[in-house]
């Protein structure tokens, strides 16, 4: 581990084989990220457009969860304040609806063009957003059944997507705060359906491809396998899932949530995976919160391609990463970054914050 002698370490993702910087000698002490605030966006309901849809035209609603007079959530919403979120009129727990600026449109002729040397296809494709009604709680504020619901909408709008065609891969996130690229306050989340495979999930399936090739196991399982004894970066774990500051961690305060059952395809989850999953989402999201004074962050969750193609290798988990620094010249020059924060003490940290 880095120390006065040595105040930083290369250390190797064995999955992607890229190198990360733990450079903890040259950070504040890690106390002083309880300090950190992160730019606010001041939207109240009255404003929000999350919380007014009945006051807009061309809303396409893909998927609702309606809330009836007896349900108790509709009590804590009304603690909220006015507006209460409605679709028509009624009230709801969650609704989907597609991005009203979207990146991709299903409404485009896909055809591949030549320009010059490159390839170019069309922003063929779908964009959505998956809004839960509460206008003030973040993820890791809600009670666990809601936070399960939303990862039923994840679920479900990957599910119906990946049927659509030319669509190979379905990239599920969330932004928290300005600097993370939220544009409104309203905690929510975004789905998009691509017709091609990102980088990163290309590298990553080559990786745990390759891992699997010359070791006969998974390169996810068996990095869980090393941090349930290690113990030292595990922050959660339940009957399903872990969730650990990750050795190569990229960014100080990264957080992975892995199952612990080797599965490439989250889309399979199954019903009593998804309230363990909710637990262990909130739980960290919950953490980080508590632990760094509410800041940025995004998370998404890599899963194997909707391509038909056989990824059994593949170990689907979510990623969250905290916007505590900024890449600077070393970073862009290089593609390594530097997390001033040794993963084994931000776990520690993030295990003890309240």
């Amino acid at each position: 581990m880095p120390n006065n002698q040595h105040p930083s370490e290369l250390r190797q993702d064995i999955v992607s084989k890229n190198w990360v910087v733990i450079a903890s000698g040259r950070s504040k002490r890690p106390k002083s990220y309880e300090g950190l605030k992160a730019a606010v966006l001041e939207q109240p309901k009255e404003e929000c457009p999350f919380c007014n849809f009945d006051k807009q035209q061309g809303v396409q609603v893909s998927l609702i969860h309606p809330l009836t007079s007896k349900d108790p959530y509709l009590d804590e919403l009304k603690k909220e304040g006015a507006p209460l979120p409605t679709w028509k009129k009624e009230p709801y727990s969650i609704i989907d609806i597609q991005n009203k600026f979207p990146a991709f449109v299903k409404d485009v002729d896909f055809k591949e063009k030549l320009v010059g040397p490159y390839r170019v296809l069309p922003g063929y494709g779908y964009h959505e957003v998956i809004i839960p009604a509460s206008h003030n709680k973040t993820y890791g504020q809600l009670p666990d059944e809601r936070v399960k619901e939303i990862i039923d909408v994840f679920q479900s709008r990957y599910l119906a997507l990946a049927k659509e065609p030319h669509i190979d891969y379905i990239s599920i996130i969330h932004n928290h705060r300005p600097e993370a690229g939220a544009s409104i306050a309203h905690p929510h989340s975004q789905l998009f359906a691509i017709p091609v495979i990102p980088k990163d999930i290309r590298n990553s399936l080559h990786g745990s491809r390759k891992y699997f090739e010359e070791h006969g196991k998974c390169p996810h399982c068996e990095i869980i396998e090393w941090e349930r004894k290690e113990k030292t970066r595990v922050i959660f774990e339940n009957e399903n899932f872990i969730a650990v500051c990750p050795f190569t961690s990229v960014v100080a305060f990264e957080v992975r949530i892995y199952p612990k059952l080797h599965s490439p395809y989250f889309e399979r989850i199954e019903e009593n995976e998804k309230i363990s999953l909710a637990k262990a989402l909130k739980f960290s999201l919950n953490k980080i919160y508590q632990a760094l004074n509410d800041p940025p962050f995004n998370f998404f969750i890599h899963t194997a391609p909707a391509d038909e193609q056989n990824h059994d290798h593949y170990h689907w988990h979510i990623e969250i990463l905290p916007k505590v620094t900024i890449w600077a010249g070393f970073e862009l020059s290089t593609g390594i970054e530097i997390s001033t924060v040794e993963p084994e003490q931000a776990a520690k940290l993030l295990r003890d914050a309240e």
